[in-house]
């Protein structure tokens, strides 16, 4: 299978690195809402994990696709154009994770959802998260152990490589919080959320710049068209069928998403 690797270029430095987790949503957050809608399954498991939660502090919240409509919320979030996405913008601060403008213990809980491997100085953002939580510390995140899926392992092993570069690990998560307890999360082959591994079972999905433009991913990516030609020529060839026929009946699978809870009483 000819991916086109060598005329894809991903910049890794780290002063770049820097000046893209400082705007990155400014820059292609328009229109995230409509892109990034909670899925009813996942948004069960996250509040599954709030019980008997009064008050939640929700950081990096995006558009609050995942906040609980039944407690109060208080949400952080460091992009402008992200607030301006929200339903509620009576309960945003614009700050950032590594500093939250709080008094410590302010609330039961603190969740943080696909936004740690966007923090500049991830150790500082959770120490920031466990100290303004009473009760609990909620993290929906992606284990760079995990083998990811088939579109970052045939065509796109740059996101992946970058992916476990950014994304915190399980132990470093530990050492900040204390005990962890780590529920898998598969994603369900209709999800509604576009999430990277969304459509895990709908390839041609990432042939669309409208679904990608949902994904910080690929945002940083120059150059992948002759990726996506080789994926578009699997698909019509019956190719990538081929070799994944086992997803074809799939209902849900898990390619790395975890839920982690720290309980701080």
């Amino acid at each position: 299978m000819q991916t086109g690797r060598d005329a894809i270029s991903l910049d890794l430095s780290r002063s770049k690195r820097k000046r893209d987790m400082h705007n990155l949503y400014d820059r292609i957050g328009n229109g995230y809402a409509s892109r990034r809608r909670p899925d009813s399954r996942i948004f069960t498991r996250i509040h599954s994990c709030l019980d008997g939660i009064s008050s939640v502090l929700n950081v990096g919240a995006g558009a609050g696709s995942y906040e609980p409509l039944d407690r109060s919320v208080v949400a952080i979030e460091p992009s402008r154009q992200m607030i301006l996405q929200r339903r509620n913008r009576a309960n945003v601060l614009q700050a950032k994770a590594e500093a939250l403008p709080l008094e410590g213990r302010s609330f039961d809980a603190v969740m943080a959802l696909l936004t740690i491997h966007h923090w500049k100085d991830k150790t500082k953002g959770l120490e920031e998260c466990r100290r303004v939580a009473r009760k609990r510390v909620l993290i929906l995140t992606w284990d760079p152990a995990s083998e990811g899926f088939w579109l970052v392992q045939e065509y796109f092993p740059e996101l992946l490589a970058y992916d476990r570069e950014i994304f915190p690990s399980i132990e470093e998560i530990e050492k900040s919080l204390g005990q962890l307890l780590i529920e898998r999360l598969a994603i369900p082959a209709d999800c509604v959320d576009g999430l990277l591994g969304a459509y895990w079972r709908r390839p041609s999905a990432y042939l669309e710049e409208a679904v990608r433009s949902g994904m910080s991913s690929f945002s940083r990516m120059v150059g992948m068209q002759a990726r996506l030609e080789a994926l578009r020529r699997d698909i019509v060839s019956g190719d990538w069928e081929r070799r994944h026929r086992c997803l074809v009946a799939a209902r849900e699978l898990d390619i790395g998403y975890r839920l982690i809870s720290a309980d701080l009483s």
